[in-house]
């Protein structure tokens, strides 16, 4: 048996070592247009910051390694620019020759990846202006850099690239600004989460554009200047396109096969295309989202090795299935973690669910134990069902560890209040004894058991202030005068039993404190005294920081300069 596979980074890298494993006696070639091979996408922007120093780390296997342990003939600097699926013949051109041959298959392993997004923008042609995909885009990026020097960069993009990119490049030096045509950072994020990045990144130095789209890219000397729809450009030394990433579908279109809404390559769970003896892997493929159900695209290294796997399993006579994913991420962004898995409000609401959200934020560690870190999360389970749906977390510490425990409860099919039973590990430096995620579920089954009800930051603005409600900061006095809620009036929580006599009989409440918590008990106490009382998901810290997003947007909040 002769197996091609085009693409030799994550999914076309494991199919082949699977492949092997399963078949001594198959003749596996590996077609790879860049010069490098099972290389470590992820890793690409921190070799350029130097947190990564010594290239070769880059890459995970050479074409001289592959053979020596797999017997797998990897052909870098090959491009695939042809298929032929009746013949079964892949045309190749190798692109340091020049030299066009034709290569047989008995199987055929799709895995080209997804290209940067580029519009037909003008500009897009300057030696100033890069786009990260490949080992190669890497080396020219920290060539430029180090030779150049630059002082300023803009980064058109908001996403994991770009940020990464952010990161490593304000670390050398670099004043960076990020332009995002959408009024948030990180798609995966709600954008109540996403001003925690926001604020974290004005911190750092950062300039941020958002609600701003790019128009093109200019070159004047030694400057490249982003163009701005509606705005005045803005000039750097280097500039880096990084708004999206688009399937590599050329050959697939080329060669026939059923491609999705989204451009994807249309796969079954086995992985085979509409094409017989054709398969394929990665970020090319549309997968079925395991939340909803619908076909989507998931440009993630974790989907594309499982898919390498099960690729290779069938085509080597097995019968593995591929059921989807749900898009668990993380990412490091300076000294915040950002994490996310399922679906956000944005894709609930998309999808037609009915849903509540929780949100708390408890500290990383046990609090009597020294240096806990506060993390934000936000929890979203479909009403009725109770069936999780989606999680996001920013903070410093534990965040991965929460997230990945949360994306397991969901594909486990977990309902939330199951939460609250998670056997998890405990010590001080690493947990509390109620962990954060058991807290979740302890704060779902109040709600579905009517233990409390809940308002959130968007229905602040449009709670009454004519005195037919009641506002209630159950924080101290000395949080308070720091900042609170319009019309929201001060009792804190210790001196609330005293003091329910100030509290108009008859009228809602609706309940603030910092994070959540302290609010939740005054709504214990109102309740149990007649009142039909509100808590506030979140916490004043939650609902400042949209505040504060909003704010800096509308009166273009200068980078560094404490609000007044």
């Amino acid at each position: 048996m002769k197996v091609i596979i085009i693409g030799g980074v994550a999914g076309g890298a494991t199919a082949a070592a699977r492949i092997r494993r399963l078949d001594e006696k198959a003749e596996i070639v590996i077609l790879e247009r860049s010069g490098f091979v099972s290389y470590a996408n992820c890793g690409l922007p921190y070799y350029i910051g130097g947190v990564i120093t010594d290239p070769e780390e880059l890459t995970l296997q050479t074409p001289q390694g592959f053979w020596n342990r797999f017997r797998v003939d990897v052909r870098v600097r090959h491009e695939a620019t042809a298929i032929d699926p009746a013949g079964k013949q892949v045309t190749v051109k190798n692109l340091e020759t020049g030299e066009v041959t034709v290569e047989g298959y008995d199987k055929l392993l799709l895995a080209p990846g997804a290209a940067p997004t580029r519009p037909p923008l003008p500009g897009l042609d300057s030696p100033r202006l890069f786009s990260l995909r490949t080992v190669e885009d890497t080396f020219r990026i920290r060539s430029f850099v180090e030779r150049n020097r630059p002082k300023t960069a803009v980064l058109a993009g908001g996403g994991f690239i770009s940020l990464e990119m952010a990161e490593n490049l304000a670390e050398m030096g670099v004043e960076v600004t990020i332009l995002q045509r959408i009024p948030q950072l990180m798609n995966p994020l709600d954008y109540d989460m996403a001003t925690f990045l926001h604020s974290h990144l004005r911190r750092k130095g950062m300039h941020l554009r958002l609600n701003t789209a790019v128009a093109g890219f200019r070159q004047e000397g030694e400057t490249i200047s982003a163009l701005v729809e509606g705005g005045e450009a803005i000039p750097a030394d280097l500039a880096i396109l990084a708004i999206g990433v688009t399937p590599e579908n050329a050959l697939a279109k080329q060669a026939g096969l059923a491609l999705g809404s989204r451009g994807g390559i249309v796969v079954n769970q086995r992985m085979e295309t509409s094409v017989s003896d054709i398969y394929a892997v990665g970020d090319a493929v549309e997968i079925p989202h395991l939340v909803t159900g619908e076909n989507t695209l998931i440009s993630l290294a974790g989907p594309a090795n499982k898919q390498g796997r099960v690729a290779a399993d069938n085509i080597c006579g097995g019968d593995s299935r591929y059921l989807g994913a749900q898009g668990s991420s993380v990412v490091k962004v300076c000294e915040l973690t950002v994490a996310a898995t399922g679906l956000n409000e944005k894709a609930a609401q998309a999808a037609g669910l009915s849903y509540e959200k929780i949100v708390l934020s408890p500290l990383s560690h046990a609090g009597y134990y020294p240096g806990g870190k506060l993390m934000t999360m936000k929890v979203l389970y479909e009403k009725g069902s109770q069936r999780l749906l989606g999680a996001q977390i920013v903070g410093h510490e534990g965040v991965d560890k929460r997230i990945d425990v949360l994306a397991t409860a969901m594909q486990a099919g977990l309902p939330v209040t199951a939460l609250k039973d998670l056997d998890l590990a405990y010590a001080p430096p690493y947990a509390s004894a109620k962990d954060p995620v058991n807290l979740v579920g302890f704060m779902a089954e109040n709600l579905e058991q009517g233990v409390v009800k809940q308002f959130h930051w968007e229905d602040v603005a449009g709670l009454p202030r004519d005195g037919s409600v009641t506002l209630l900061d159950a924080r101290t006095p000395g949080e308070y005068s720091g900042g609170c809620a319009e019309g929201f009036v001060n009792v804190p929580l210790d001196e609330l039993r005293d003091r329910l006599g100030e509290i108009a009989p008859g009228k809602p409440v609706y309940v603030m404190c910092q994070s959540g918590l302290r609010s939740y008990l005054a709504c214990r106490i109102l309740a149990q005294n007649g009142y039909d009382c509100y808590n506030f998901s979140g916490g004043y810290r939650f609902y400042e920081s949209v505040l504060l997003d909003r704010w800096t947007r509308q009166n273009a909040y200068p980078c560094g300069v404490e609000r007044p």
